[in-house]
């Protein structure tokens, strides 16, 4: 049996920690754009995240974690950066990462371009801009 005979063709649910379901939905759905599938549950806010079920759970009590725990794949940084501004979302600093570039986009050796921002729960959430490769 290998790992992928496991998992490897099974879809995706990825999940999110909320202590408030109405300032969840309107950053999730209203400015964000992810489409809301069901919000009938008393346990979860369910959002068509392009094709993969994203879970924003009720958990009552919440302590965000340190790291990125949702990011999305997106066309240009620059733009979706711009865009969060719009909409009031301060992109985060890290020191040592992308607290020395003026625009808080961090050019990652790889050459993808990663930026960060908080969800109203705090939970740390990424764009990036992955480096375009030659086909």
């Amino acid at each position: 049996m290998t790992n992928e005979s496991i998992l490897g063709k099974s879809k995706l649910v990825a999940f999110a920690a909320t202590t408030d379901f109405a300032r969840a939905r309107a950053f999730y759905e209203g400015v964000l754009g992810l489409s809301l599938v069901e919000d009938e549950s008393p346990f979860a806010l369910i959002f068509d995240a392009r094709g993969t079920m994203l879970r924003v759970t009720n958990v009552g009590k919440h302590t965000p974690a340190d790291f990125t725990v949702l990011g999305w794949d997106v066309e240009s940084i620059d733009t979706t950066a711009q865009k969060l501004a719009d909409a009031g979302i301060p992109l985060l600093r890290f020191p040592g990462v992308n607290d020395v570039t003026p625009s808080a986009i961090w050019n990652a050796p790889s050459g993808a371009r990663v930026a960060w921002f908080h969800d109203p729960d705090c939970n740390v959430l990424s764009v990036t801009e992955f480096a375009q490769t030659a086909e």
